[in-house]
């Protein structure tokens, strides 16, 4: 049979793959008309075209296939695999790559593993997953903030902190809570993990020179879930489990242990001649009501202790769409229990995210998530004795928190009962955030697209704290109460082209200009007052004597203008990247407010190449390197000018007073970044990975300067000196065994860096301006606050005296503190080392995924050894000192780390004795569970069920033995208050166990 050309006829034929198998749901088009398109679920298909014409088949992971109709009626097509359609594409920024195509460092983490982590706060989950970050929790108090940094320490002073972004914006995710006392509040606790596809983190010059001046300490960027079209898909997440603490930590000293102690001070002080008569006179006063009573142990540890807190998890969603439309929603629900009374965190979450095509090359996308979360906090960030968490540490054994009859007992002093507290104060944090980011495309072409997004990251954030008339710190003042608003509005504007032009296959360039705008306004208001009427109420509208009102508003803005260039030749044998943004801050003067920030970044995948590319070794080896400059403006509002402050009265009056010492000359700080690493993939992926060395100079630091006091100031922000962080990453994942029935992988990952100071200023004798505090000092080639301080030579075996080294070296010591010199200890509170080591295992439809993480090469100090862990009188006589302090001198020949007790109130005493090696390994996750087979499902209508046993923080490994403190600790400056590193007395996380499931319908 034959047609002449133009006559339609029936055409049909089957499609499969390169293997012979059937390819279902290929689509055939006729090309060049509007209709004739089919798509067929069993590999066969018949189309209604006329000779000459062509059809076009294409398909997911194949090659596109293109035939002529001729006199045939039947034309069979067998496709294949197209590894570039195949291959992952990663979202970099403002533009997604494919893997081969990215020229820098970029590491993205999927939802599963996302998952392995049961935390309020998402980004805790990257510990241990992503080379040259280190995550340190500032503590575990539920919703709390994390500390993350990004291949070290970019700035001393103006902060190092990644950017945040949210499905292409930029996003604010700074605490939100009360600083200061009370527990932090993370903002990125009000997103729900399950809600989230994928984290890819960006870390050299080549991915954050987009971003300009918040890029330099890396980009964090959270891509959430949308739908696909198809039938509609629902899913439940829940889980269920239980925690505690996730170490020991510091036990105190009992009752016994007191008398002890204190009868041995009482001789050594020669109060008593001998150890026994001591002991009888404590007998008789300060032990007698505990000796009399039957000698009872308090252990408040005990007695405040939150045993198995609950910790809870659940979401549902659906996703799916249709032709023109996709969407995904969701709802969540969290709870979190602290490990003791008094606290915990609750969360409420939703999500909508919907994508329409308005037109044939107009569509619509908005992405919408939404939450409100309550943490009950904590008086956790200094020595406030009213908090349960602390009380372990000041109240002493000998006082009972119950009375015989069951009632709590009301004792007096500066050390009330937070049994009581905890039950009639509040203290709460309470969020609400709206994260809404609304886009429009517009294909102009087949190679040209505008966009226009606007986005909106909306914080709602109220602090209230009630402490009641009849007892505790509120009881002189017959209570008192304070209340905080805080309103936070983000606003970011983007236009945006895209075009692609191909000069020819071998040669592809792809461009995008783009314009951002960003608005950033606060609103505060806030109020505390005292004297209550009665019992019962809370609220300012009650209190008899207001004592403080304030309120303020600041803003700030950026604008930008960025251009990107992508080339890729030959296949993208190589390829090159190339970006400028310039960017304006209100932060800097109209004569410094622009910066330039650009980079350049280029790649060569080897195993392109004609000599590797039918290789059966090497599947994968890219050759890459990037160089460019970002910028840092961290730093607080205003600081250019000259300006008055209003914040006061005289004899109440409004006074006016000098408030900023301003620089007109202030400008950004900038950070040159070299990357250098090379990606691999080796017998058909079984070993794969990669390795990258990094180098960043920062210059113009951002300092606060010391002033002479003459000045009327005691610091001003000017840019000075350099910083330097160096080193290498190592990610490697071995595919040991990968059949049907039967899987074995072992991965993980491996960075050093190393920090140092390279310049600082001089004053006018031609000196270094060192910035020195009582344990850091900044100075040109240590690290960034290096620790700094007189070295402890250990107790004299002889005398039971601690001495020091006069040089702060070796050779003679001082029992006189004020005669030991300062010197660098080594290091600073930044782990050099950190690792991570995963293992999955499965076999037929049962699975096994375990985590690590190691950090080292860093030092952390204690901070509360003068009232809890020195041989003094505070531990035994005014606080709770810890077990540790048995290991004391008591005679002549004594090797002990103590000295001898005495009852004297010894000054404050910063030496090495309290900083420790922070080395530490955690198992941070251990996954065992069974994915129920599909077959089985069908008869029930699911698609996916899926059990598990989860462990988080089960094992933790500490290096140092005379570390009592989880060794995460704050390692942000907290505005120069506190050194990084320094262990308060802050929860430590949590280790859970917990049983979920997964369904799918």
């Amino acid at each position: 049979m034959s047609f002449s050309f133009g006559q339609e006829k029936t055409v049909s034929g089957n499609v499969t793959d390169q293997n012979g198998l059937p390819l279902p749901g290929v689509s055939v088009m006729v090309v060049g008309t509007s209709n004739g398109t089919q798509t067929d679920f069993d590999g066969n298909y018949s189309i209604s075209a006329s000779n000459g014409q062509v059809l076009r088949f294409s398909y997911i992971g194949q090659k596109t296939v293109e035939r002529t109709i001729g006199a045939s009626n039947t034309i069979n097509v067998q496709m294949e695999e197209d590894a570039q359609a195949l291959e992952e594409v990663v979202v970099t920024g403002y533009t997604s790559q494919r893997r081969s195509d990215i020229t820098g460092s970029v590491v993205k983490v999927d939802s599963e593993k996302l998952g392995e982590i049961i935390a309020p706060s998402v980004d805790q989950a990257l510990q241990g997953n992503v080379s040259g970050l280190t995550v340190s929790a500032t503590s575990g108090t539920p919703g709390s903030t994390a500390n993350i940094r990004i291949r070290g320490i970019s700035s001393i002073t103006a902060g190092n902190e990644p950017l945040y972004v949210i499905d292409g914006v930029p996003v604010s995710n700074t605490n939100v809570g009360t600083s200061g006392a009370y527990s932090s509040l993370s903002a990125l606790a009000g997103l729900d993990q399950n809600n989230i596809e994928s984290i890819t983190v960006l870390k050299d010059a080549s991915a954050t020179a987009q971003y300009g001046a918040r890029g330099s300490n890396g980009v964090i960027l959270i891509t959430t879930k949308d739908g696909k079209a198809g039938k509609t898909v629902f899913s439940i997440n829940s889980t269920y489990g239980f925690q505690n603490d996730a170490i020991t930590g510091p036990v105190p000293l009992s009752a016994a242990n007191r008398l002890e102690l204190t009868a041995e001070a009482y001789f050594n002080d020669g109060i008593f001649p001998s150890k026994a008569e001591a002991q009888d006179y404590l007998l008789g006063a300060s032990f007698a009501d505990w000796d009399a009573n039957g000698r009872p142990e308090a252990r408040w540890d005990q007695v405040v202790r939150n045993k198995d807190a609950v910790i809870q998890q659940h979401s549902f969603s659906a996703s799916g769409g249709d032709e023109g439309h996709t969407f995904f929603a969701s709802l969540g629900y969290m709870q979190q229990e602290a490990t003791v009374i008094g606290s915990d965190f609750e969360r409420i979450s939703g999500s909508l995210n919907f994508s329409k095509d308005l037109t044939d090359n107009i569509t619509f996308s908005t992405n919408n998530q939404a939450s409100h979360m309550l943490q009950n906090a904590f008086l956790e960030n200094s020595a406030y004795f009213e908090s349960p968490r602390t009380v372990k540490f000041f109240l002493s054994p000998l006082v009972q928190p119950y009375n015989e009859d069951g009632s709590i007992n009301e004792f007096g002093g500066s050390l009330p009962n937070p049994l009581y507290l905890t039950k009639n104060n509040t203290a709460e944090n309470r969020l609400t955030r709206i994260v809404t980011n609304n886009g429009l495309t517009w294909d102009l072409t087949d190679n040209l697209t505008f966009g226009s997004t606007f986005n909106v990251d909306f914080q709602l954030y109220n602090f209230r704290s009630y402490s009641n008339p009849t007892y505790g710190y509120g009881a002189p003042t017959s209570g008192d109460a304070s209340q905080y608003d805080r309103t936070n509005v983000f606003y970011v504007f983007q236009n945006y082209f895209d075009y692609n032009w191909e000069l020819n296959p071998d040669h592809r360039f792809k461009f995008k200009v783009l314009q951002e705008y960003q608005s950033n306004r606060r609103y505060f208001v806030g109020g505390a007052g005292q004297n209550f009427a009665d019992e019962g109420l809370e609220f300012l509208d009650n209190l008899g004597t207001p004592t403080s009102v304030s309120s303020s508003y600041n803003d700030w803005y950026v604008g930008a203008y960025m251009g990107l260039v992508n080339y890729s030749a030959f296949d993208s044998r190589y390829v090159l990247d190339l970006s400028f943004r310039r960017e304006g801050n209100s932060r800097f003067s109209k004569d410094n407010r622009w910066g330039n920030f650009w980079s350049v970044g280029a790649a060569w995948n080897l195993n392109k190449e004609d000599f590797l590319a039918d290789s059966d070794i090497v599947n994968a080896l890219k050759l890459r390197a990037s160089y460019g400059v970002t910028g840092n403006a961290n730093i607080g509002l205003n600081n250019y000018q000259s300006l008055f402050g209003y914040s006061a009265d005289y004899a109440g009056e409004g006074a006016q007073y000098v408030d900023t010492f301003g620089n007109e000359d202030l400008t950004w700080e900038t950070s040159n970044t070299l990357d250098i690493g090379v990606d691999f993939g080796l017998f058909n992926n079984t070993v794969s990975g990669s390795f990258a060395y990094f180098n960043r100079d920062s210059k113009d630091l951002l300092l606060d300067v010391p002033l002479s006091r003459t000045t009327g100031f005691t610091s001003q922000v000017q840019n000075i000196g350099e910083l330097n962080n160096k080193g290498f990453e190592l990610d490697l994942n071995f595919n040991v065994v990968d059949t049907e029935d039967f899987g074995l992988s072992v991965g993980g990952n491996l960075s050093f860096v190393e920090n140092e100071i390279t310049k600082l200023p001089l004053d006018p004798n031609g000196e270094e301006r060192t910035i020195t505090t009582v344990r850091t000092r900044i100075e040109t080639g240590q690290p960034a606050y290096a620790w700094y301080m007189p070295t402890w030579a250990g107790v004299n075996p002889d005398t039971g005296v601690e001495e020091w080294y006069i040089n702060g070296v070796d050779g003679e010591t001082t029992t006189n503190f004020n005669e030991a010199e300062a010197v660098f200890q080594g290091g600073n509170a930044i782990p050099k080392t950190t690792a991570g080591l995963n293992l999955n295992l499965r076999f037929k439809g049962f699975f096994l995924n375990a985590n690590g993480y190691y950090a080292g090469g860093h030092k952390i100090y204690e901070g509360w050894h003068r009232y809890l862990n020195e041989s003094n009188a505070y531990p035994i006589l005014a606080f709770q000192g810890y077990t540790s302090l048995l290991d004391r001198w008591q005679q002549p020949g004594d090797i002990a780390r103590n000295g001898a007790f005495t009852t004297s109130a010894t000054p404050w005493q910063r030496h090495s004795k309290y900083l420790y090696d922070a080395d530490f390994m955690r198992l941070r996750s251990v996954t065992v569970g069974y994915n129920v087979p599909s077959k089985a499902l069908e008869k029930i209508g699911l698609t996916k069920l899926s059990f598990f046993l989860r462990g988080n923080n089960l094992a933790t490994w500490v290096k140092d033995d005379n570390l009592l403190f989880d060794p995460e600790v704050d390692i942000s400056s907290q505005n120069g208050t506190v050194d990084p590193g320094e262990t308060g007395l802050e929860t430590p996380p949590a280790r859970s166990i917990s049983l979920g499931v997964n369904i799918n319908f």
